[in-house]
């Protein structure tokens, strides 16, 4: 699934704001058309977010038209302040951001034109080390899971939420290609709806067997017994291991923790954050109140009602069993575990 394709200089995203209904693809040229499909959610999921970032980066230097190599490179950070500048949790935005910034630092000495060539370059790099590290992740993390097994997921950790692949459902990917009977509950995700329009979308294509839920479902299902994991992705994790996920994550770990169920993170070493010490110190982006009045454009609560939307949520560790990433899984206690992965 081509979540993203770079092509003749351009960047092609798959619109997921329109999802099932249409597949519309849109395409971006500038720097600030792939910070405007960033900031309106027409791409979403952190690695992919990241993997687009990089190649705003490279749209934002093929713009560039001067011959002035200190201007060049003054002119490629405010690219990188306007891209970041788009949304504030998800970390792989950053960390793309920066990896583009520091590898025309390696190549200074170059001309621009050559400068602007290995720049595209490394994007092209990030793009295949996402779905190579996807891989690795839905090896690993498959090994958690027996034939017969039923998952629960909130939010869309798969192929579009990444170059392809998955994380999360990377995992259920990787189980079902090992020859293992899978099934799955998704969460629908208010106020977005990524599980119900994205995830169950994504589940049936390739015929994994899945039952969509409301939020509010989760406690139930799990106590009746109907699930033998979750796994959900990650937009960063913090150096204790605390992770910032889709809004109602946390709710989720508390009952599959209530219920003595397995709560795993699914998510790439680039997620990791360890500069920051704890889950209180992550930025969380706030939406536009229009997300919980309307769905698909249509009113669904009184007019001017005093409305709260935070995009994301925090976990605290002490909930997650284990993380999955492409060095392996790994366990408790995170504040040293995540330090040893992190430093490679």
């Amino acid at each position: 699934m081509d979540t993203l394709k770079w092509r003749e200089n351009a960047l092609f995203l798959i619109d997921q704001t329109l999802l099932p209904r249409q597949k519309v693809i849109i395409e971006c040229k500038t720097y600030k058309d792939v910070a405007k499909a960033i900031k309106e959610m027409n791409v979403r999921g952190a690695p992919a977010i990241g993997v687009t970032a990089a190649y705003g980066m490279v749209l934002g230097a093929f713009e560039y038209d001067g011959d002035d190599k200190e201007a060049f490179f003054d002119y490629l950070n405010d690219v990188g302040d306007v891209i970041k500048g788009t949304r504030p949790t998800a970390v792989n935005l950053f960390w793309a951001v920066d990896r583009i910034l520091n590898r025309a630092d390696e190549v200074r000495d170059k001309d621009i034109t050559s400068i602007k060539i290995v720049l595209e370059e490394e994007a092209n790099r990030m793009a295949r080390e996402d779905i190579d590290t996807n891989r690795c992740m839905g090896h690993y993390g498959a090994q958690l899971l027996k034939d017969g097994d039923t998952v629960l997921t909130h939010c869309n950790a798969g192929a579009l939420a990444t170059v392809d692949y998955g994380t999360a459902l990377g995992v259920i990917r990787a189980a079902v290609e090992e020859g293992k009977n899978i099934s799955v509950f998704a969460d629908e995700t208010r106020p977005y709806l990524q599980g119900a329009r994205l995830t169950a979308w994504e589940l049936m294509e390739d015929n994994i067997p899945v039952t969509l839920i409301t939020d509010n479902m989760a406690g139930y299902v799990m106590k009746k017994g109907l699930i033998n994991a979750v796994i959900v992705g990650a937009d960063r994790i913090a150096a204790n291991g605390d992770v910032a996920n889709k809004i109602g994550t946390y709710s989720v770990a508390v009952l599959a923790k209530e219920n003595n169920i397995p709560f795993y993170v699914a998510a790439p070493i680039s997620t990791l954050d360890l500069d920051i010490k704890a889950g209180d110190d992550i930025p969380i982006e706030e939406r536009s109140s229009m997300e919980v009045t309307h769905i698909c454009g249509v009113p669904i609560a009184p007019e001017g009602v005093k409305v709260m939307n935070p995009a994301f949520d925090v976990t605290p560790n002490k909930y997650i069993t284990g993380i999955i990433t492409e060095e392996g899984v790994i366990y408790p206690p995170y504040n040293k575990n995540l330090q040893k992965v992190g430093k490679k």
